[in-house]
């Protein structure tokens, strides 16, 4: 479903119709781009893509929903770096009615008897996709009405996601949750049937929107579950390191092909195992890296921790990409391609935030 040369990723960022995306990308059909795979696992970035659209002689406020969406992004990328682990807990205030910290096995199994979401779940199973608005249908089922607390729910989705963005995903599940928003998410069968084309009757979300604050956990939501989330990370043949030349370093949120690609240097895509005990992710999503990483040229393979690679690579300089889960790195750090380079720091909202990156636009 994902294509992995680069040339094709290019060629995905030029087929974007940003009028029709801002019509339709509530609908599970819609003009989505599927192209967050690629911007998480940063071989492209968002400023590369808008400036890549507005290229083709947009204006600004003619595609204002498709640049709102991909500002979205770096908004919860300059929350993480801001705010650093606390993304990780409650954010603005504790997630209201919590009963359990476990999952959902009716979201698990896919049978919440919910047409749109179980089919959706089967298919993230397979492909490692979601619409973003079934993610958003499966968070407000299993925070808001299972009342599960939305971290480990956060974290199953964030394992089978190929986008697997933990601020984005951590953030979202939040904003859902009403640990991050001023108030929870709820969406109705009405709503699921207009935006995924189904026609469902007499399921346990085919009520008025006033009925769900007072809703009792439906029944087959009563069971829950502890998902086993484990990493297993590939063997890697031992380093070759060319001792007079630096060391470029990539890692899960930095697969750039053109960084650095103008000189001579070590190229090595570190996979820390500690990385990836805190921030699981599955078979499929590591397969799906060690591919993208085969754009990078003469790129090597460590599985191990930063010091290890350090001691590998002597006294030549190290370079690599700013990341809230690189700060342990220990050399030259790059910046990002942000969107917008002016407007950094925490904004307790994304509308905050979009108004000061609203001043920037003409300078995309």
């Amino acid at each position: 479903m994902f294509s992995t040369g680069y040339r094709e990723i290019l060629a995905l960022i030029d087929q974007i119709d940003p009028i029709a995306y801002g019509k339709t990308r509530n609908y599970i059909d819609g003009a989505v781009t599927k192209l967050s795979p690629y911007i998480s696992r940063g071989i492209i970035s968002t400023k590369m893509v808008a400036q890549a659209v507005l290229q083709k002689g947009y204006h600004p406020q003619q595609i204002e929903s498709f640049l709102k969406e991909l500002a979205w992004r770096d908004y919860f990328q300059q929350v993480w770096m801001a705010k650093g682990d606390e993304i990780d807990e409650d954010l603005k205030q504790s997630q209201p009615n919590v009963d359990n910290h476990q999952m959902l096995a009716a979201i698990t199994d896919h049978q919440t008897g919910i047409i749109a979401i179980d089919e959706a779940i089967k298919a993230l199973y397979n492909n490692g996709y979601m619409h973003n608005h079934v993610r958003m249908y499966t968070a407000s089922i299993c925070c808001n009405l299972a009342k599960s607390h939305w971290k480990l729910p956060a974290k199953w989705l964030y394992y089978h996601l190929l986008d697997a963005d933990w601020a984005s995903n951590a953030l979202s599940w939040q904003w859902v949750a009403g640990s991050f928003s001023s108030k929870k998410y709820f969406a109705n069968q009405e709503n699921i049937n207009r935006y995924c084309h189904t026609q469902q009757k007499n399921t346990f979300l085919d009520v008025p929107y006033e009925a769900f604050e007072d809703l009792k956990t439906p029944d087959q939501l009563l069971s829950l579950t502890m998902p086993t989330l484990s990493t297993s990370l590939p063997k890697a043949a031992p380093l070759q390191i060319v001792d007079h030349l630096p060391t470029c370093i990539y890692n899960f949120y930095n697969l750039d092909v053109i960084w650095m690609s103008d000189i001579a240097a070590n190229r090595v895509l570190l996979l820390e195992p500690s990385f990836f005990n805190r921030y699981p992710v599955s078979e499929k999503t590591v397969d799906f890296i060690l591919k993208l990483a085969e754009n990078i040229k003469a790129i090597q393979i460590f599985v191990g921790e930063f010091a290890e690679l350090k001691q590998l690579v002597h006294q030549q300089p190290i370079h690599y990409k700013e990341h809230p889960t690189c700060r342990h790195y220990q050399g030259i750090e790059h910046q990002r391609d942000w969107m917008f380079d002016e407007v950094k720091g925490y904004f307790p909202s994304f509308f905050s935030y979009w108004k000061q990156c609203a001043k920037h636009l003409k300078g995309l």
